[in-house]
């Protein structure tokens, strides 16, 4: 897009992980000059969300200097309300990724930002959802927000999945055995912690798998410590990020994303544009394989995907013979609909 439009991305922290595939073309500004990783517990869970609730106004007037036609907050929170400051000559847009009725919790720290939410919703001319799942449940939390609504899922380069797919990976898989393989953030919504329960259970009744995670986050210590209290070492693999993580989905016997709750998650078409077999639980994530034959949809609890798991794992034979009836993904048509937006 930025052949076309003259794009300035703003950022909370430095150095995310696609920080260093931006167009020479994209100007870059930012909130705090470190990394979220470089910054101590109190700096991310207290100091820098109190910064944002407490100054969102100047911090947008200061880091916002230049007149922009457009501003779009691309994700739910800190961006969302420090673009909602009021400017009448400014079309104002907010994406929203997730499912809104969950992503904050459910405790009084939820509560006051719903409720501080709602004033800054408003305040957008169009809100843009990756998925009616998640437009439906926003309209629940927010019945009186009323803006323009409408539905876009992610954007995807599908020649870029295909063809890194094809690149090697460090940790080659064994073949005789079956490899559920996973790539998220390493954050409490997607429930590695319940699957590191559920694959302990497996191999303790006979079930004999492997299950590699890619992927990092702020849940990574507490991750790898349920791993060595379950003496699941050599079969639970946490991985790390990987630059490239498409060779581990393509060569994987399955692609899960077993997650508490999602959005439209794009890992789940980029592992449709691999052909993987793909298992999910019942979240917003079944609008991307609801034409999808390669796939099943596990109940949202923890007996319910061990018994899911177990019949994969016992007639994995027959699943893999399924056809895929992939539809051609046409990221162009996605772009075109971002253009007439903006």
């Amino acid at each position: 897009m930025s052949d076309d439009y003259d794009i300035t991305i703003f950022t909370i922290y430095l150095n995310g992980e696609l920080e260093k595939e931006l167009s020479s073309k994209v100007k870059l500004q930012t909130l705090c000059n470190k990394s979220f990783l470089q910054l101590n517990k109190f700096q991310r869970n207290i100091s820098m969300p109190l910064k944002v609730l407490l100054l969102k106004n100047s911090i947008a007037k200061k880091q916002l200097k230049e007149k922009y036609d457009v501003e779009i907050a691309f994700l739910e929170g800190p961006i969302t309300r420090i673009f909602s400051y009021k400017n009448k000559n400014v079309k104002k847009i907010a994406w929203i990724h997730s499912d809104i009725s969950q992503i904050f919790g459910n405790g009084f720290k939820s509560k006051i930002k719903r409720l501080l939410d709602k004033k800054i919703y408003s305040k957008y001319n169009k809100l843009i959802f990756v998925s009616k799942d998640n437009m439906e449940r926003f309209d629940e939390i927010y019945p009186n927000v009323k803006v323009d609504e409408q539905v876009i899922n992610n954007y995807i380069d599908k020649e870029k999945v295909l063809k890194k797919a094809q690149e090697g990976q460090e940790i080659e898989f064994d073949k005789n055995v079956i490899n559920f393989v996973t790539v998220t953030r390493l954050v409490e919504p997607k429930a590695i912690d319940r699957l590191i329960k559920v694959h302990k259970k497996l191999i303790d009744n006979g079930y004999y798998h492997k299950i590699y995670v890619v992927g990092d986050g702020p849940e990574r210590e507490k991750l790898e410590n349920l791993v060595k209290v379950n003496s699941v070492n050599e079969t639970f693999v946490l991985l790390g990020k990987k630059e490239n993580p498409y060779p581990y989905i393509k060569n994987a016997t399955y692609f899960c994303l077993l997650s508490r709750f999602e959005g439209y998650p794009m890992v789940l078409e980029e592992a449709k544009i691999l052909e993987k077999f793909i298992i999910i639980t019942n979240t917003a994530s079944r609008e991307v394989i609801e034409q999808y034959d390669k796939s099943v949809i596990l109940d949202n609890n923890e007996n319910d995907i061990y018994e899911g798991m177990k019949e994969i794992i016992e007639n994995s034979n027959e699943l893999l013979k399924k056809s895929n009836n992939n539809k051609t993904y046409d990221n162009q048509d996605i772009i075109e609909k971002i253009k007439q937006i903006i």
